[in-house]
């Protein structure tokens, strides 16, 4: 998926998902084995290549002090208003508002009425509204952009996606400069992945170097991070400038980043070794809600033989439900649902190895066999990994 808008959360919080709404994510082997992990060999993985999402419509620093004031005045009022009005009335109001000021000749109530529906996901309404504006807008075309190319609103059309990018790379306005970070890092993601453009590694490269401008926070941070898996996924491997992105994207806030520094410090990849710098990383990665750092403490809870603390933690990720949260979770974190499915898998495994043995935990084998085949579909590759480490002893 582009990504269409970076939040934080916590690990145990109420996620804030839409304007006056939260939701509360509850974060509250052998012969059966080889049978569960037998039938979930599925691999959803292509390769070695990345699952790449879009990068969100980045802030308009164009506007003028007076338009800001009046959008941050609107933005306060659904603050206020979110005690005593329930969602659907909420956005009645808010469109009711918008209806005003288009009437009124404000030009980017146009665009924000679609950003509304967008973020509703109404996405018929908002492809509707931005077709509307695109010849008037910067930010309608880059949306445009991301919903055809994910399908949003309309049937996939990869093409037109990578076209309306091209259109925000290649404009002279100044009014598009801001986003033209972002649409290269987008247009970076159709080389890799080859949809709509030729499939181009050296060329997904070349526009995520430009998207990343050296570190710069008002860039686009996503391009930062990517090229820290990048070149720490292709062959042959460059982990000196992977670990040179991630610290970029980490330093700009990046949480997936944040994550994938505490594990290149633990293991000493493109960085010397340095365990209390890796759990310092991992540690606020994970208390920040990416889980895949969180999986990573799981794993090394039981190797330090915290089996109590262990279990406690794994349980919680173990639980998350994998339909529903793993999108919300990469919604409101920015981090990939590919590491975090791999994040619960590894809580699930070392969940389910402690109830085994009985380490932590009153041993119960049939609800260990329950998150061993949890852990073998949510992925298998790590999963068989695992249960490899296990048969020779060293779990």
């Amino acid at each position: 998926m582009w990504y269409p808008i970076p939040r934080q959360c916590r690990e145990v919080a109420f996620y804030e998902c839409k304007v006056g709404q939260s939701l509360f994510l509850n974060f509250s082997g052998r012969t059966y084995f080889y049978l569960i992990f037998y039938v979930c060999l599925q691999d959803t993985h292509c390769g070695n290549r990345m699952k790449l999402t879009s990068e969100k419509l980045p802030k308009n620093p164009f506007y003028t002090s007076q338009g800001a004031a009046k959008n941050q005045k609107f933005v306060q009022w659904i603050k206020e208003k979110n005690d005593h009005y329930n969602h659907a009335n909420l956005m009645d109001k808010a469109l009711q508002i918008l209806k005003e000021r288009i009437t009124k000749g404000d030009a980017m109530a146009y665009f924000l009425r679609g950003q509304l529906y967008f973020e509703e996901g109404w996405y018929e309404e908002a492809l509707e509204q931005f077709e509307e504006i695109k010849e008037k807008d910067h930010q309608a075309t880059y949306q445009l952009g991301v919903m055809y190319y994910d399908g949003l609103g309309t049937a996939a059309n990869a093409a037109k996606g990578v076209e309306y990018m091209k259109k925000i790379i290649d404009s002279p306005c100044p009014k598009a400069r801001h986003l033209q970070f972002a649409a290269a890092y987008n247009l970076g993601r159709a080389h890799y992945e080859g949809k709509g453009a030729k499939r181009s590694y050296e060329e997904a490269e070349r526009l995520w170097l430009f998207a990343a401008d050296n570190g710069n926070p008002k860039a686009s941070v996503k391009a930062q991070s990517i090229l820290g898996l990048y070149y720490s996924t292709k062959e042959p491997k460059e982990l000196e400038k992977a670990f040179y992105w991630h610290s970029e994207a980490c330093g700009n806030g990046n949480l997936e980043s944040q994550g994938a520094l505490g594990l290149m410090y633990f293991y000493g990849q493109g960085i010397r070794q340095d365990t209390e710098a890796a759990l310092h990383c991992l540690r606020e990665a994970a208390e920040r809600g990416n889980v895949y750092a969180q999986g990573h403490l799981v794993e090394y809870y039981y190797k330090m033989k915290f089996f109590t603390k262990c279990v406690a933690f794994s349980k919680r990720i173990a639980d998350y439900d994998e339909v529903h949260d793993i999108p919300t979770i990469a919604q409101v974190t920015g981090c990939l649902p590919e590491f975090i499915s791999r994040g619960m898998a590894m809580a699930s495994f070392y969940y389910a190895r402690c109830l085994q043995l009985g380490l932590g935990i009153t041993k119960d084998e049939a609800t260990a066999q329950h998150y061993y085949s949890q852990a073998c579909r949510l992925n298998p590759t790590l999963a068989d990994e695992l249960h490899a480490l296990l048969i020779h002893q060293r779990i």
